[in-house]
């Protein structure tokens, strides 16, 4: 299970952190990551972090504003997307997912599309105005 929180409105330049809390995930290693989605676009990755490794990748739109990180214990993990220097292109509804790595054909490695991934949470609307 997937719940964001933290969505809201802010002005241009201002900063919002978002929280997704996930439980019921068995498996010690795996990929969770924020992707947004606006009217009328696809859905898209924000920021990808392996779980367990912190590996992490980032849309080029979001580098240097973003920052995606992770919190765990015994009983759930909390994943956080600290968003910085917002802009009003960032304005969407903003999901948490959970996905195991992905075969790129000669290697495994990091999911960063939305049809990677199997778990979503049900998003939190974040507005830059």
């Amino acid at each position: 299970q997937l719940v964001e929180s933290g969505g809201g409105s802010v002005q241009a330049g201002g900063s919002l952190r978002l929280s997704c809390s996930a439980s019921g995930f068995t498996h010690s290693r795996y990929y969770m990551g924020w992707f947004r989605q606006s009217p009328g676009k696809e859905r898209e990755e924000v920021a990808t972090i392996y779980i367990g490794g912190g590996t992490q990748h980032y849309a080029a739109s979001v580098k240097g504003r973003f920052m995606i990180s992770q919190d765990r214990d015994d009983r759930k993990t909390t994943l956080y997307l600290q968003m910085h220097d917002l802009k009003p292109e960032d304005t969407a509804m903003y999901y948490c997912a959970a996905a195991n790595e992905v075969w790129y054909g000669d290697h495994w490695g990091l999911p960063n599309r939305p049809q990677d991934y199997t778990y979503w949470g049900q998003g939190t609307q974040v507005t830059v105005s």
